[in-house]
């Protein structure tokens, strides 16, 4: 006669091994949102073509987060061809960008909704 299967789980428990499975799954989808909460942030504010700071200074060799606001009264652009980034904002709209670590230097970034306004940058120290 053949061996029996094992009895299931009693009704509303797991077996450990789908409790082991069932943390790791769970460990697996908050560690990326743990990591962008422990970045660096860094506020942009776009006003009408109109970045404020013009300037961000930010630690080179590090990730770090750009939070974007768009504070105008029309649609914005956050645009950087060095940085390879571009993300467009309708009006009264916070998003974020994250910038992966970057060498000394001066990136800079614009509004495409308005190129004839100045440029802002970024300065990595």
């Amino acid at each position: 006669m053949p061996p029996l299967p094992p009895e299931p789980p009693a009704p509303g428990r797991l077996a450990p091994v789908h409790r082991r499975l069932a943390w790791l799954i769970l460990a697996w989808a908050v560690t990326p949102l743990m990591a962008y909460a422990q970045l660096p942030s860094f506020e942009l504010s776009l006003r009408d073509g109109h970045f404020t700071p013009a300037l961000l200074e930010v630690p080179a060799g590090q990730r770090f987060k750009i939070i974007l606001k768009n504070v105008g009264e029309g649609p914005a652009e956050f645009e950087s061809t060095p940085l390879r980034v571009e993300k467009v904002l309708s009006p009264g709209v916070t998003t974020f960008v994250v910038i992966h670590p970057l060498r000394p230097g001066h990136y800079p970034f614009f509004d495409e909704f308005n190129p004839q306004l100045p440029e802002g940058a970024i300065l990595a120290k």
